[in-house]
């Protein structure tokens, strides 16, 4: 990964790992504990949903994640919660689309929204939000600079969250409508069939 080489690119990088690749694989490998853990009904879908945007929006409060990066436990506490919300809504989702309920959509849909607009502003911002990372940058000399750092860590949410977020609700969109029976015989196109 030597392209990822600041340090919030590098963060990043392993947010998006935990939260979007592996959460939803260990959901899947596991599925009596994640079912469980997802419980019934929308409710928990909701509430999931709702945990893991604030705590990616309240984690990356500059002042949070600056704290962060300077205790190691505080740096372990964000990753493991962050993963730990994580699981809960892959778990939740993934019964939603295996019981063919259309919230799992819109839960996907929400999140994908509310995270890449945390990219757009990580990517578009006209200076370094994260003044204490410019500071380390600056000190240990790391390339690249602090607000080249933060716009490639957007720019991989830009890429990597919607690709995930709409993909799932993709596969959430085509188990819902056969589950509502609106698939049954019926071809987009007459070469389809």
């Amino acid at each position: 990964m030597a392209i990822f080489e600041g340090m919030l690119s590098q963060h990043m990088v392993a947010h998006i790992t935990a939260m979007n690749v592996l959460a939803p694989f260990v959901v899947l490998a596991v599925p009596q504990f994640a079912v469980r853990l997802a419980g019934g009904g929308g409710g928990g879908l909701a509430l999931a949903t709702g945990l893991q945007t604030a705590l990616l929006w309240i984690w990356h409060i500059p002042a949070m994640l600056g704290a962060a990066l300077q205790s190691p436990s505080l740096m372990l506490t964000m990753h493991g919660s962050l993963f730990a919300v994580a699981f809960w809504f892959w778990a939740a989702v993934i019964r939603s689309i295996r019981q063919g309920e259309w919230s799992s959509m819109a839960a996907l849909l929400v999140t994908g929204k509310l995270f890449c607009l945390l990219g757009v502003l990580l990517t578009f911002s006209p200076r370094a939000i994260y003044w204490q990372l410019a500071l380390l940058q600056s000190c240990f000399g790391t390339q690249p600079a602090p607000l080249v750092d933060q716009q490639l860590a957007g720019l991989l949410m830009l890429v990597a969250c919607p690709a995930v977020f709409v993909g799932a609700a993709i596969v959430a969109a085509k188990r819902w409508l056969q589950s509502a029976g609106l698939t049954n015989g019926w071809h987009p196109h007459p070469e389809l069939r």
